[in-house]
């Protein structure tokens, strides 16, 4: 099996790179089969970003922090944990953002597209879903529109629902809601359009965001929506695939 392996910056990381690609050398990435990401979730994240892998799948092992879409570090028998991996297909969202003065910005994101209020000010925002008003004025810190793989990570730290891989939904997600008071979101079909008007966007300005990675301050409008087109292929070791890890967050 013809492997690349990719390394984030940490310490660990790159020791793991040396020892790995001395026993299994190192595939360029035009005749890869399988891509193996060392790091964490954050780089798993900006290796599923990186242009030209998006076709290859990717199997993770945890050299970080957080390991969630990671599996565990081992360097024995790699070909044939790759051989019997489970596969879990993912499908990002894709944010639409324009500022006030009308520029558009946009991104995809694997976890999250997420709005926060930029200034000492809580945010105003109009929700509309597929092109219906679905809430008129929610006020609060932010609000975000989460993918099942994401929906343990900022979702989850906002009391967001986890959503299993293959159900079909997104969640929407307000953080420190202040009117509705405790509005907690929603759970939408994945077909769904959401659209986030920012009202009063000078006074109380609103950022939008895509995986952390895409930013974009002063919105006045952001629009949401998944794409089934496009895939993100994840391996995972038999008996610890994200279904069963998402699965099982629910009862820590």
């Amino acid at each position: 099996m013809r492997i690349r392996f990719l390394a984030s910056r940490a310490a660990t990381a790159r020791e793991a790179l040396a020892r790995l690609t001395a026993l299994y050398g190192q595939a360029p990435v035009r005749s890869a089969e399988v891509i193996v990401a060392l790091g964490g979730d954050g780089f798993m994240l900006e290796t599923l970003h990186t242009p030209g892998l998006r076709d290859l799948p990717v199997y993770g092992m945890n050299c970080g922090t957080i390991g969630f879409l990671m599996n565990a570090l081992a360097e024995e028998g790699l070909p044939e944990r790759l051989a019997v991996a489970e596969e879990a297909i993912l499908h990002p969202l894709e944010m639409r953002a324009e500022n006030v003065s009308g520029r558009v910005t946009e991104a995809l994101a694997v976890n999250e597209v997420s709005l926060l209020r930029q200034g000492p000010q809580g945010a105003r925002l109009r929700i509309s879903v597929d092109g219906r008003e679905r809430l008129p004025e929610l006020v609060c810190d932010g609000a975000l529109v989460a993918t099942p793989a994401g929906s343990t990570a900022y979702n989850y730290s906002a009391h967001g629902p986890i959503l299993p891989i293959g159900a079909g939904v997104l969640a929407l997600t307000a953080m420190s809601a202040y009117r509705p008071r405790r509005w907690r979101g929603a759970i939408l079909p994945s077909t769904a359009v959401v659209r986030f008007d920012v009202l009063d966007p000078i006074k109380r300005p609103v950022m939008a965001d895509a995986d952390s990675r895409a930013s974009v301050r002063d919105v006045a409008n952001v629009t949401v929506r998944s794409r089934p087109d496009l895939c993100h292929r994840l391996l995972f070791d038999p008996g610890h695939g994200l279904e069963e890890r998402l699965i099982r967050e629910q009862f820590v």
